[in-house]
C-alpha cells in the first residue's frame, strides 16, 4: 500500500549543494573541472592498464575495475548535481530518483569491497611472494571481482527497495544534490524507524566487512614489513601502501561519518559536504593515489607517449 501511495508523486525537487547565487557559477566552473579530471584520469588509467601487456597482472586488474566504478558513480552523481548550479528548478522524476539511487549505492558499495580486494591482493604480494601466482591466480581474482559487484548488486537492491515502499509528503524538496537515502527519508510521511535499521545494517556490512579486511590485511602486512632487513625493501613496502591507505582511510571515514549516524543529529548541510569526499574528491584523486606514484604506470605512460611521438 505504501508503495502504491508514493507512487503519486512524480518528481522530486533536488535543493544543491547551496542556494547562495553569488556562488553558484565558480561551483559550477569548479565541479566541472574536478569531473572533467575524474574521467581523463579514470579513462585514462583504464586505457593504459588494457594496452599494455606488463600491467595486466592482478594488481593492476583490481585498479582497472576500480577506475571503471570511480567513472561509473561519479558519471551518476556529478552531472545531476552541475545542474543544479545553473537551473532554477533542478527536478528529477520519482522513477529516475531510484534509479541514481540504484546505481549510486550500486557503484559506491562495489568499491568498499574493491578496495579490500586490493588490500589483500597486497597482503599476498607482501607476505606471500613465492606464492602469490599461484593464489591471486586468474580465477580466484574473477571470483573476487564477482563477489565485489554481487555485494554492490544486494546493498543497492536492499536499499532501493526499502525507500520504494516508502510514503513521501506533498512537499518533494530534497536538501541534497543527489538521490540519497537519508535526505530522502526526510521527505517520508510515515515511520521510516525500518529503513533507518536497514541503512544501519546494510552499511554497517558494507563498511564493517571491507573495514575489517582491510585492518587484518595491513596488520600482517606491518608485522611483514618489520621483519624485512633491507631499508629500501621496507621503503618500498611502505610506499606501496601509504597510498592505499589515505584513500581507504577518505573514503570510509566520510562513508561511515554520514551513514553510521542516526540522521536526527546530522545536519543535512554537513552531510552534503561529507558526501562530496566519496562522490566528487575520491574519484578524482583514485588515479592519482593509486597509480601515477607507481613506476610501472609511469613507464607504461612513457612508452605509450615515445610511440606516439615517433608515429
Amino acid at each position: 500500500m505504501a508503495a502504491e501511495n508514493s507512487s503519486f508523486l512524480t518528481e522530486f525537487i533536488l535543493a544543491g549543494l547551496t542556494d547562495q547565487p553569488g556562488v553558484q557559477i565558480p561551483l559550477f566552473f569548479l565541479f566541472l573541472g574536478f569531473y572533467v579530471v575524474t574521467v581523463m584520469g579514470n579513462l585514462g588509467l583504464i586505457t593504459l592498464i588494457g594496452l599494455n601487456s606488463h600491467l595486466h597482472t592482478p594488481m593492476y586488474f583490481f585498479l582497472y575495475n576500480l577506475s571503471f566504478i570511480d567513472f561509473c558513480y561519479s558519471s551518476v552523481i556529478t552531472p545531476k548535481m552541475l545542474m543544479s548550479f545553473v537551473s532554477k528548478k533542478n527536478s528529477i522524476s520519482y522513477a529516475g530518483c531510484m534509479t541514481q539511487l540504484f546505481f549510486f549505492l550500486f557503484f559506491v558499495v562495489s568499491e568498499s569491497f574493491i578496495l579490500s580486494a586490493m588490500a589483500y591482493d597486497r597482503y599476498v604480494a607482501i607476505c606471500n611472494p613465492l606464492l602469490y601466482t599461484v593464489t591471486m591466480s586468474p580465477q580466484v581474482c574473477l571470483l573476487l571481482l564477482l563477489g565485489v559487484y554481487g555485494m554492490g548488486f544486494a546493498g543497492a537492491m536492499a536499499h532501493t527497495a526499502c525507500m520504494m515502499g516508502v510514503t513521501f509528503c506533498a512537499n518533494n524538496l530534497v536538501n541534497h544534490y543527489m538521490c540519497d537515502i537519508l535526505p530522502l527519508l526526510k521527505r517520508a510521511c510515515t515511520s521510516t524507524y525500518v529503513n533507518e535499521l536497514v541503512v544501519f545494517v546494510v552499511v554497517g556490512i558494507d563498511i564493517g566487512v571491507p573495514t575489517v579486511t582491510i585492518f587484518i590485511s595491513y596488520a600482517l602486512i606491518l608485522s611483514s614489513i618489520f621483519h624485512i632487513r633491507s631499508t629500501e625493501g621496507r621503503s618500498k613496502a611502505f610506499s606501496t601502501c601509504s597510498s592505499h591507505i589515505i584513500a581507504v582511510s577518505l573514503f570510509f571515514g566520510s562513508g561511515a561519518f554520514v551513514y553510521l549516524r542516526p540522521s536526527s543529529i546530522l545536519p543535512m548541510n554537513q552531510g552534503k559536504v561529507s558526501s562530496l569526499f566519496y562522490t566528487t574528491v575520491v574519484p578524482m584523486l583514485n588515479p592519482l593515489i593509486y597509480s601515477l606514484r607507481n613506476k610501472d604506470v609511469k613507464v607504461a605512460l612513457k612508452k605509450i607517449l615515445n610511440k606516439n611521438a615517433f608515429s
